[in-house]
């Protein structure tokens, strides 16, 4: 009971004083342990933004290091990480390393055996936030499965999960997507490494495939300990806060509410035209928020097409909380006002993205019956303690 509460339910962290943060030493960081195993190979690059050793680039220091380097492969975001979300990324080449860039955003989400054909190692190096739809491990799935296929390692340097925490309903295989690529919560409470090798130990490559794998280890962290990301991990998560809130504001993305694109604090607000005169409300259904109006408009690097634009939207902004892990609460909420209002059918505007976030359709299904969130989050218990055992396999930190 004690495990099912501490990660079923939501917690609110009130930020009465700074948390002890980690300062761990990332894969990334230990040059000495997987230089000699790229010395002779042909590598190619998974890489980010976020793909930073000592405050330079991995592909710039393994160039620096001798390493051959034969071509990078870009996720969403693209390699600096300055596309917006759901924007595809093109082809082309890197102008500080002069290296072709593939694109695993665009057309293709899956490297193809002619751009893995002069490649004998791939190094996967990207920071993760700890959540299902965050795409990057749906990349990381694609790849290992391309490396199983045509015969290629794949490296995983990992990093910590800032966001340390087990929630949500378990993916369903019919709303299998690049917003769900892997039957895990919302929430998985791994590292990109231990999932790397979930995805192996489960056999979900496919085909009985299994690619040839390491990992190179975070030290100095372990399971729940406070992280905070020195490099914002994507145009709408440029803070702690923002990437505290993602999970539980990330469903919005299906609905008729703003979560703040399209302003300089997106995932820590959200809002929306219909919410106006509706102050008191919300502040007795989320007492722990502040209300707040703003206008989403369009900003280069961050969204150049956010909902509601120009329009004036209102709600509420986690100023005096931050809240951690995963909770229905805020989208049930403001699903009710819609109905109260007689909106209920306008507040799920993309009803098949926010079945595909959650991973099934038996979220939405039931706010609509009008369950309360709690007895919806109730009913993942069975199936979260299922995957907590069968997570303790491929666990690689302490917790």
């Amino acid at each position: 009971m004690k495990t099912a509460i501490k990660y079923l339910i939501f917690f609110l962290c009130l930020t009465l004083g700074k948390a002890t943060y980690a300062q761990p030493r990332m894969g990334a960081d230990q040059t000495e342990i997987y230089l000699p195993l790229l010395k002779g190979k042909r590598v190619a690059l998974v890489v980010n933004h976020t793909s930073v050793v000592a405050g330079t680039h991995l592909a710039d220091t393994l160039m620096a290091s001798g390493v051959k380097l034969t071509a990078l492969f870009a996720p969403e975001h693209g390699i600096r990480g300055n596309a917006d979300a759901g924007e595809s990324v093109s082809n082309g080449r890197d102008k500080r390393t002069n290296l072709p860039i593939y694109s695993l955003y665009g057309a293709h989400k899956k490297p193809t055996h002619t751009q893995l054909e002069k490649t004998d190692i791939v190094v996967f190096d990207i920071q993760d936030v700890g959540a299902r739809f965050y795409t990057y491990i749906s990349t990381l799935y694609y790849v290992m499965q391309a490396c199983a296929q045509y015969g290629k390692e794949v490296i995983v340097l990992d990093r910590p999960n800032p966001c340390d925490y087990i929630a949500g309903p378990i993916r369903e295989r019919k709303f299998k997507s690049f917003v769900g690529m892997l039957p895990i919560p919302i929430l998985h409470g791994c590292t990109v490494g231990e999932l790397a090798q979930m995805i192996n130990g489960e056999h979900w490559l496919g085909d009985s495939l299994k690619c040839k794998l390491q990992v190179v280890t975070v030290k100095g962290w372990k399971h729940h300990q406070p992280y905070s990301l020195p490099i914002k991990p994507s145009p709408n998560l440029p803070d702690d806060k923002s990437i505290a809130c993602y999970a539980s504001l990330c469903p919005f993305e299906g609905t008729a509410v703003s979560v703040g694109r399209g302003t300089h604090h997106p995932f820590s607000r959200i809002g929306s035209p219909v919410l106006k005169n509706q102050a008191k409300a919300l502040l007795s259904a989320f007492p722990e928020t502040d209300t707040i109006s703003f206008t989403p408009i369009p900003l280069e690097c961050w969204d150049k097409h956010p909902m509601h634009q120009g329009k004036t939207c209102y709600g509420i902004s986690f100023t005096k909380v931050t809240p951690c892990g995963f909770t229905l609460r805020y989208v049930c909420g403001i699903y009710k006002m819609y109905a109260k209002k007689g909106l209920g059918n306008t507040f799920f505007s993309r009803p098949q993205t926010f079945d595909l976030l959650m991973g099934t359709d038996k979220v939405h299904k039931a706010m609509m019956q009008g369950m309360d969130y709690r007895e919806i989050e109730a009913s993942w218990t069975k199936p979260l303690e299922a995957y907590r055992q069968m997570r303790q396999k491929y666990l690689l930190y302490s917790e």
